[in-house]
């Protein structure tokens, strides 16, 4: 059966005001009526190149985490010119014709491929999004088939972000499990340890002639334990703080990261996962490269027992990570 992309279905429609019934959102996820429009409240800039002293650094990420569950930090150890040439190749991707794109489609069974997301959600909805996933590391669990073979600098530009990519990661970790009174390798360690898999997804949103009802990714939680994020310079990331949604203001050169659900559940609810959501515009193409930091599916989380006490009793179950990813994708209680 062939799928209907949604690069397809935006050239078929740029030129109508509207959009097929099934992206148009319900009236209370709508962003033409939900966006906050008033005085916005700016997520957190981090700078980590610690000119002010590591502690009020960590103090400054401990905070983000608790009350947005997300923040942007800045001199970040990743070259500007890597960041660009990651997305210069990814945009190349998606530009390429549609047959191409194709050779490396999902297969039913594997997270890896190109594709688009083809289940409604409960009302009958889909997202304004085509995406690729593959992972970047450890190295055993990449599998370059399903890495795209053009442009033909892919997998170099890709490989070298992903060397700047693992040691953030294990900064941003080390700074969370300090920020908890814990030794710096604590949320490592409980997160996978070398084990700790990191999947990179672009996330391709093309023009919308009606953005204000339709979504480019709905509501949701990260599963992972931290996703770090990168997006071109059109707005679209929106979070949901005191009630309402506000837009992340873009940031050059920054690197976004959230608290997902496994932090937040590691640190005992202390961290928070953060519920965001993506817009789309109705003249650019949005994109944005998330990384996201998970354990191996049968590795056991639960909150640290070092954070549980007769006083603060755990407040989620422990389980193994692909008990709670089933929960999560089928919309299970956990």
């Amino acid at each position: 059966m062939e799928v209907q992309r949604v690069q397809a279905i935006a050239s078929m429609s740029k030129n109508l005001d509207t959009i097929p019934d099934e992206f148009i959102r319900l009236e209370h996820e709508q962003p033409g009526i939900t966006t906050y429009d008033g005085l916005v409240p700016e997520v957190p800039v981090i700078d980590l190149s610690i000119s002010d002293g590591q502690d009020h650094m960590i103090h400054q990420i401990v905070e983000a985490s608790k009350e947005w569950g997300i923040f942007q930090v800045l001199n970040h150890g990743i070259p500007a010119e890597v960041m660009k040439e990651l997305q210069r190749v990814g945009k190349e991707f998606f530009e390429l014709p549609q047959e191409e794109k194709e050779k490396i489609a999902m297969t039913p069974g594997s997270n890896e491929g190109y594709g688009t997301k083809l289940q409604k959600d409960l009302h009958g909805k889909k997202t304004w999004v085509d995406f690729l996933f593959h992972n970047i590391w450890p190295r055993e669990q990449v599998n370059h088939d399903k890495w795209p073979h053009n442009p033909t600098d892919y997998r170099n530009v890709n490989e070298e972000y992903r060397k700047y990519m693992v040691p953030l990661v294990d900064q941003i970790l080390e700074y969370l499990s300090i920020g908890l009174g814990l030794d710096k390798t604590v949320l490592k360690e409980a997160s996978g340890g070398d084990e700790l898999r990191l999947l990179l997804k672009i996330n391709f949103y093309p023009p919308c002639p009606r953005p204000d009802l339709t979504l480019g990714v709905a509501p949701h939680t990260d599963m992972s334990a931290i996703t770090l994020l990168v997006p071109n310079e059109v707005q679209g990331l929106q979070v949901f703080k005191d009630d309402h949604w506000f837009d992340a203001k873009y940031v050059p050169n920054a690197m976004i990261v959230h608290i997902g659900d496994q932090i937040e559940i590691l640190s005992n609810g202390k961290y928070k996962s953060v519920f965001h959501r993506t817009t789309v515009n109705k003249d650019k193409t949005r994109m944005s490269w998330p990384v996201f930091c998970e354990p191996p599916e049968e590795y056991v989380v639960g909150p640290l027992p070092q954070l549980v006490s007769e006083e603060n009793p755990a407040k989620f179950k422990t389980k193994k990570y692909k008990d709670y990813q089933y929960c999560k994708i089928n919309k299970i209680p956990q």
